[in-house]
């Protein structure tokens, strides 16, 4: 019971930490085509924090999945005994 309680704290964690990434990256992604129509310049520097931000959301999303299949594994043997 406890361990679910802390891996359910950890998803909703992780399912966060998903959120914020996604609207950093997207806010970034947003201001740079802004700044790049504006200039016509090359985003090197900006890319690169998109890309930072995009790589950060595609690893707290495996951590949610990974939290999830650990709490479908652990309520899995609490449901198994009852049948």
């Amino acid at each position: 019971m406890v361990m679910s309680i802390f891996l359910i704290l950890l998803l909703v964690a992780a399912m966060i930490a998903t959120v914020v990434a996604l609207v950093r990256g997207i806010v970034i992604f947003l201001k740079t085509n802004h700044e790049n129509i504006a200039r016509g310049g090359d985003v090197s520097a900006s890319g690169m924090r998109q890309n930072k931000m995009m790589q950060a959301r595609i690893m707290f999303q495996a951590i949610a999945i990974l939290i999830v299949i650990l709490l479908l594994v652990l309520g899995g043997h609490g449901a198994s005994g009852g049948q």
